[in-house]
């Protein structure tokens, strides 16, 4: 195992990486159809399709989601997917044509690099090319290029955030992973040590928030059980629960954080039992919580100094 979200079979990571700008994009492709969900907790976030996830909504199968840079610029960054996946014929079949279903969450990172130059359909088509199954490299790339943490502060004190991934095998063989950019106002906490790793580590105290727009933190989990839309949008809610043990504080009007999940287990003609399923979706959303924490730690550490802002160092 790689110990990142590539573990999930039919999961590939692609990313576009523009370090003089200090932005990018990160695709996940689904090659096998994803039944999908999301939870939305931060104030302000930028996310396109994230409706279409719902239970209350029909369609059942998701082909990629994007997470991006360029705030709600780098949307733009899900056309491109798109077209890639339309060129190999595959979307939602409507009967007139297919219809890729892409959601996408961006973060803030205009102020890091060059605010003039945001992950765009090209950008997200060029990280489809790069996609693969094998380990994603993580830190400095894709959407974290110009993710930033701990600015309670002000910009003097904040510190270099990052992408991360991470993967786990349950005690019944279920592989649950997450994989998130780390764009947090907010310290960065080892779950297993209680330390900040990143952030706003100057002894003084009181919120100043001069620039409060430059955070967001957003991630998807995956799992490869087989899970019904209900389901998977409950993993969705309760994996947030890494986030906020990880991230201090999360969830802020000032962070867009945003939560996708996604099933690619076999889809089941016939649902299992409502305590079964219920039992079920809550283990695996338990350890969707303890990998995304996880991951959120390795999106730190693996992120290095750039453009002046440094990086966390044992």
């Amino acid at each position: 195992m790689h110990d990142d979200i590539t573990d999930i079979p039919g999961i590939r990571v692609g990313h576009d990486t523009n370090l003089e700008a200090g932005t990018g994009c990160t695709v996940i492709l689904c090659d096998t159809p994803a039944v999908g969900g999301v939870d939305v907790r931060g104030g302000a976030p930028a996310t396109r399709e994230t409706d279409l996830l719902h239970p209350l909504y029909m369609v059942q199968e998701v082909h990629a989601v994007v997470l991006t840079g360029g705030s709600a610029y780098g949307l733009d960054a899900a056309s491109g997917v798109m077209r890639y996946l339309e060129e190999h014929n595959v979307g939602f079949d409507t009967g007139v044509a297919r219809v890729p279903i892409v959601p996408a969450a961006a973060i803030f990172d205009l102020g890091f690099g060059s605010p003039h130059v945001r992950p765009d359909a090209a950008a997200g088509y060029h990280a489809c090319t790069q996609a693969t199954a094998e380990a994603t490299p993580q830190g400095n790339v894709g959407a974290g290029t110009g993710a930033t943490v701990g600015k309670m502060l002000g910009p003097a004190f904040l510190m270099k955030g990052g992408l991360g991934s991470a993967s786990m095998r349950m005690d019944d063989g279920t592989l649950v992973a997450a994989i998130v950019v780390v764009n947090a106002v907010g310290d960065v906490i080892d779950p297993q040590t209680q330390q900040t790793i990143a952030g706003a580590r100057n002894p003084l105290s009181g919120f100043i928030l001069p620039n409060p727009f430059g955070n967001t933190t957003i991630a998807i989990v995956a799992t490869d059980a087989s899970l019904s839309k209900e389901g998977i949008n409950k993993v969705a809610q309760m994996a947030h629960n890494g986030l906020a043990q990880a991230i201090r504080p999360a969830h802020t009007m000032f962070d867009g954080d945003t939560v996708f999940a996604l099933a690619l287990g076999p889809r089941k003609q016939t649902p299992p039992d409502p305590a079964t399923s219920a039992s079920r979706v809550s283990s695996i959303g338990a350890a969707a919580s303890i990998t995304l924490a996880r991951a959120i730690v390795k999106a730190v550490r693996a992120a290095t100094d750039l453009h002046g802002v440094p990086a966390a160092h044992d």
